[in-house]
């Protein structure tokens, strides 16, 4: 007799890096790559959102605007850059930088900027725009530059760079969008390598993420966010007293418990206030609100607008997405 065993729902539970990323909704609108042969220092302007891109062969310099010192980029390294600050990308520090456009003006029509088995250095990646609202909850947890180049690291990234570089080389029905699928995995990876590395030693809610107690503290929250918790519920949760709970959750995260559950809410407020026909009165019960008035004082207290103002700027916002968008780093 065959036996089945069912391990979990089948569909697991959304973790706290993988809400955030959801709302946020960060879209890759360039995905590929470039390659240069000869020694040359490419300038590129300020841009919007994330660029997460790796070395897939060579090696070259990075330097970022603000950044006092350039990052050696070997083989394998992969970087994001999440201050949307103006870089170079060079062989050769010593040599003055080019614009991006004169670069990729020069390749001949028809061929593509990533070309031949016999150049050198390959880049590959992608730029992603966070169409979602809030980006800096996750942007001012990141340095300018989040470089990946432990060997451990690298080898967990090394099947999206192999693809990615695959996918460049010799292009079949739908490439593209396998190539921005492995730019977006790309990205995941390397915020989950860095939320890794940086455990214990860096303040914010992605670092906690790696602390198994506060780990489990947000995910109750981001479970549930409409249960009341209290600051003695949640302790008790990951199983400590509530005097501890507290000072560990504001050590790491950078606020209390209550202040970043109430900042989560009127994340999801927004978004539903954004993209959904629920009145205020559902949103605000869903979320663990007695009342219309609580909700809305909490709602300008952390946004900063009422919540009717909030929906109709982000219905106009929504009418004009696009529109703003450039071409960077091809």
């Amino acid at each position: 007799m065959l036996k089945v065993r069912m391990i979990g729902s089948g569909v697991p539970d959304m973790d706290p890096l993988s809400d955030v990323l959801s709302l946020l909704k960060p879209l890759s609108y360039v995905s590929g790559g470039f390659g240069v042969d000869n020694d040359v220092a490419i300038q590129f302007p300020k841009h919007p959102g994330i660029k997460c891109y790796a070395v897939v062969s060579g090696q070259c310099w990075l330097s970022v605007e603000g950044v006092a010192e350039p990052v050696r980029l070997t083989a394998g390294d992969c970087f994001l850059l999440p201050r949307g600050r103006p870089f170079c990308l060079t062989t050769d520090l010593s040599l003055p930088p080019v614009d991006y456009k004169a670069v990729f003006a020069a390749v001949k029509p028809g061929n593509d900027v990533l070309n031949g088995e016999s150049i050198k250095n390959h880049v590959v990646g992608g730029h992603f725009a966070l169409t979602g609202g809030h980006a800096d909850i996750l942007l001012k947890s990141l340095p300018p530059i989040v470089h990946i180049r432990k060997e451990s690291d690298k080898a967990a990234m090394r099947w999206s760079l192999d693809r990615m570089r695959e996918e460049m080389h010799n292009p079949q029905p739908g490439s593209t969008l396998i190539g921005q699928q492995l730019a977006c995995m790309m990205l995941i990876q390397a915020l989950r390598l860095y939320v890794a590395e940086g455990a214990g030693t860096s303040v914010g809610w992605l670092f906690a993420l790696a602390d198994k107690q506060m780990g489990a503290a947000i995910g109750c929250m981001h479970e549930n966010p409409g249960h009341p918790w209290t600051l003695e519920k949640l302790a008790e949760h990951v199983g400590m007293s509530r005097s501890v709970f507290a000072l560990r959750f504001k050590e790491t995260v950078g606020e209390t418990p209550m202040e970043y559950l109430t900042r989560w809410r009127m994340m999801l407020a927004g978004e539903r206030l954004k993209n959904s026909d629920d009145s205020l009165s559902e949103i605000a019960a869903s979320l663990g609100y007695a009342s219309e008035s609580a909700f809305g004082k909490a709602f300008r207290r952390v946004m900063g607008c009422s919540p009717r103002q909030h929906g109709r700027s982000g219905r106009f916002s929504e009418k004009n997405k696009g529109k703003e968008r450039e071409m960077v780093l091809a």
